[in-house]
């Protein structure tokens, strides 16, 4: 018995010692090794204006959120354009190092490599759901993945914008002759196909836009919706609002610096990715509300504006270029028809779910 006694209290010190070491005062877990405590600063660029709405958002949340749950080890800075004047350079950013991260959309740097335009939206495509589900069950963060890992980068879903507005036009637009010529702003894909029929597409950065159409620069442009459209001012210069066909679901990017990504902790990079998406789907929650109350506000204060869908001959056309386009770049490049199966393939099983599911109870209300 006086042996054990010895040794009871032996095990009661240690027992307390451990408890002290690992909680302190507060009762707060530490971590227990040099490399835990380390902090690492993450640089971001972002196409962005400084306190842009909902885009410039999205970073902010995603901020809060990895600096928050990684407890203080990862911190991010984040650059406006304002600071680093290049909007549209995110990408040669991200990819020579000289920031370890990037919020932008994907397709602004198609000419640089082809298939990074189909992980923002495609024509005649996915709804933001039907595409939420591609990326993360049907294959397309794989094939995302593929595309970037050359460049050094990794790309993760940075939010989306929904289903968005057609454009605003300064002339009404009844056939598909009254787009040929019409110089547009419009990115991605849905530029190749209005070139394709006859239109003159460009891409101009956001803080460029109202100028650009005011002084005659551009005809038309599509933005986003009333979540960021009304607030840009583009109705007092284009009366005719038309309804969408060429991004049904727009997703950013968040880009990865791979070399920079690979030095960090496992519970680092969970943590990183995990901020990333739920700021991505913060955002699109963000965007739809915006959207509705700005639709909202539109109606009741500004009734001049001509709300139009494209009459059907001109839909028929522009659907034609669409696939007769994507049928040429996939015999060109193989990664590019990879690509375009997954997106066709997916779409197809997924669009028979939303027909019978929310297609059919939107109808109800007919």
């Amino acid at each position: 018995m006086k042996k054990i006694i010895p040794l009871l209290t032996v095990i009661l010190l240690l027992m307390t010692s451990a408890h002290a070491a690992w909680f302190g005062d507060d009762d707060k877990p530490k971590t227990t090794t040099t490399q835990d405590h380390k902090t690492y600063t993450l640089k971001l660029a972002e196409t962005w204006p400084s306190n842009f709405p909902i885009f410039g958002d999205a970073t902010k949340k995603f901020k809060q959120l990895a600096e928050a749950m990684s407890n203080g080890r990862l911190k991010i800075r984040i650059d406006s354009k304002n600071k680093h004047k290049s909007a549209l350079g995110i990408f040669d950013f991200v990819k020579s190092g000289q920031y370890d991260l990037g919020h932008s959309g994907s397709y602004y740097w198609k000419g640089k490599d082809i298939n990074t335009l189909f992980f923002t939206s495609m024509p005649f495509d996915m709804t933001a759901t039907e595409q939420h589900a591609w990326f993360e069950y049907g294959g397309g963060q794989e094939l995302m993945d593929k595309v970037y890992a050359k460049h050094g980068i990794k790309s993760i879903i940075g939010g989306n914008t929904g289903n968005q507005m057609g454009g605003w036009f300064k002339k009404e637009i009844n056939t598909i002759e009254d787009l040929k010529g019409l110089k547009m702003r419009i990115p991605g894909f849905a530029g190749e196909i209005m070139a394709a029929v006859g239109a003159k597409p460009t891409n101009i950065p956001a803080g460029e836009l109202y100028t650009a159409l005011d002084r005659g620069t551009i005809d038309a442009l599509e933005w986003v919706g009333p979540s960021l459209d009304l607030r840009m001012g583009f109705h007092k210069v284009a009366p005719y609002y038309y309804t969408g066909w060429h991004e049904p679901g727009s997703e950013l990017q968040f880009l990865i610096n791979l070399k920079k990504y690979n030095t960090l902790p496992k519970d680092l990079q969970t943590i990183l990715i995990t901020a990333m998406k739920l700021s991505a789907y913060d955002m699109y929650a963000h965007s739809n509300d915006a959207s509705a109350k700005n639709w909202a506000t539109m109606k009741k204060d500004y009734p001049n504006i001509k709300v139009k869908t494209f009459p059907k001959p001109v839909f028929d056309a522009l659907r034609s270029a669409n696939d007769k386009l994507l049928d040429e770049l996939a015999k060109k490049n193989p990664l590019s028809k990879e690509i375009i199966k997954s997106r066709h393939d997916y779409l197809q099983k997924i669009r028979a779910w939303t027909n019978i599911s929310d297609k059919a109870y939107l109808n109800s209300f007919d």
